[in-house]
């Protein structure tokens, strides 16, 4: 699947996200990379930023936005359908959003979504 399709299969996946889940984001970017880090060359998904329950009044002055990576390599590997890689993409981004909500792996692990 060449950058281009992976992006729309992204688009799309991206449009499985709940909308009510979606609203609640708050200044959070998704992006794409061809591979994930050195360190956890199998990770689908990363989520870098500011959790909103560790957000104060002082942090939106100047904060630049959370990011949602979705490693378009590794989810190549897992998937073996364009199809797969949408539904993927969708299981991944809620994982990241529900980081950005500040919760933990081991809680998304107890609700099945890790």
């Amino acid at each position: 699947m060449t950058r281009e399709d992976f992006e729309a299969a992204v688009s799309e996946g991206l449009d499985l996200v709940p909308p009510d889940l979606a609203a609640q984001m708050d200044n959070v970017v998704v992006l794409v990379e061809d591979d994930a880090p050195a360190d956890e060359p199998d990770l689908l998904g990363l989520y870098e930023g500011v959790p909103l329950t560790e957000r104060d009044h002082m942090w939106a002055a100047g904060a630049l936005p959370d990011r949602i990576t979705i490693f378009r390599n590794p989810t190549l590997a897992f998937c073996e359908t364009r199809e797969d890689v949408v539904e993927e993409v969708a299981v991944t981004v809620v994982h990241e959003i529900a980081h950005h909500f500040g919760i933990d792996d081991e809680r998304l692990h107890e609700l099945g979504w890790a």
